[in-house]
C-alpha cells in the first residue's frame, strides 16, 4: 500500500490528464452533459419519495427528501467509483499495451474522475439545506474523512474487480447489478436508525438482533451513510459503533484487493 501512496505522487500529473479526459469522454456527446450528475439523485429521490407515500418510512425532525438525497450522495459516488473503477483497466486496453506505468493508476483515476460529480452533489445538498432551513454545525469537519472513508471502501473492489475483469470480462457487466441490490441492504431508502430501533431495541430476531446488527454494519457504506447524514444534518458525530465494522472489514479487503491486482498486472498486457 505504501507503493500505492508513492504511485500516486509520482504519477499525478498523468492521473490528472486521465481524469480529465474521462470527464471529456463521458459528457462529450450528451446533451445534457454533467447536469445527469444532478439530475440522477433528484430522480431517485423523487422515486424514493413516491414508495415513502405508501410504505410510511419514519425519517423523524429532517424531511425525507432531504434526509434520502444525503443518503444517496455518498452511496452514489461509491456505487459509480466502483464499477468504473473494475472496467479501467480493460478501457485502457491501448495504453497498457503501449507504455508501462503502475496499473493501479486506472482504478484511482476513476475515483478521482468521480470527484468531480461529488463537488456538483454537494453544492445541490446545499442548496436543498438552505430550502429547509438546515444549518451545519462544527461536526461538518468529519466530511472530508467520511469521504476518504468511501474512496479506500471503493478502492477496496475496484482492485480487485479491475484484476478479474481483464480475464473474465462478465464481472464489468455483473457489478453494477450487485451493488444496485447492495443498496437496498444499506440505509438509503430508510434511516439506520429503523435498523437499531428493530434489532438492538426491540430485538425483533430474538438471541440473533445483536449478530444480525453487527452482520449489517458489515456492509461499510451503513456506517458511511448514517454517519454523513449524522454530520450533515442531525448537527451529531458519527456513530462510530456503526462504523467499526466496516472499517474492521475494509482495513482487512483493501491491502488484500491491492496485493491481487498487483500480482495479476503482469499478465494484464498479454491478457487484456
Amino acid at each position: 500500500m505504501i507503493a500505492a501512496f508513492k504511485n500516486i505522487y509520482d504519477y499525478r500529473e498523468l492521473m490528472a490528464v486521465l481524469a480529465w479526459k474521462n470527464i471529456v469522454m463521458r459528457y462529450k456527446q450528451a446533451y445534457l452533459g454533467i447536469a445527469w450528475a444532478v439530475i440522477k439523485p433528484l430522480m431517485l429521490v423523487l422515486i424514493f419519495s413516491l414508495v415513502r407515500s405508501f410504505v410510511g418510512i419514519d425519517s423523524g425532525k429532517i424531511p425525507y427528501p432531504l434526509l434520502t438525497f444525503a443518503a444517496l450522495l455518498p452511496w452514489i459516488f461509491f456505487q459509480e467509483s466502483a464499477s468504473e473503477g473494475v472496467g479501467s483497466v480493460v478501457g485502457n486496453a491501448n495504453l497498457i499495451k503501449k507504455i508501462y506505468f503502475p496499473r493501479e493508476i486506472f482504478p484511482l483515476t476513476a475515483v478521482i474522475t468521480k470527484l468531480v460529480e461529488l463537488g456538483i452533489s454537494f453544492i445541490i445538498l446545499a442548496v436543498l439545506m438552505a430550502w429547509y432551513q438546515f444549518v451545519p454545525s462544527v461536526y461538518i469537519l468529519w466530511v472530508p474523512l467520511i469521504i476518504l472513508y468511501t474512496i479506500l471502501a471503493a478502492l477496496s473492489i475496484a482492485f480487485v474487480g479491475a484484476a478479474i475483469n481483464v480475464y473474465y470480462r462478465d464481472v464489468g457487466t455483473a457489478l453494477p447489478i450487485l451493488l444496485s441490490l447492495l443498496m437496498y441492504a444499506s440505509p438509503v431508502i430508510y434511516p439506520l436508525q429503523l435498523v437499531k430501533d428493530k434489532l438492538l431495541i426491540q430485538q425483533a430476531a430474538g438471541d440473533w438482533s445483536n449478530t444480525l446488527y453487527t452482520l449489517y454494519t458489515l456492509n461499510p457504506m451503513a456506517g458511511i451513510i448514517d454517519g454523513f447524514q449524522s454530520v450533515v444534518l442531525r448537527n451529531e458525530p458519527p456513530d462510530l459503533m456503526a462504523m467499526v465494522p466496516g472499517a474492521i472489514l475494509i482495513a482487512i479487503l483493501l491491502p488484500l484487493s491491492y496485493a491481487f491486482f498487483k500480482r495479476a498486472e503482469s499478465y494484464f498486457a498479454d491478457v487484456i
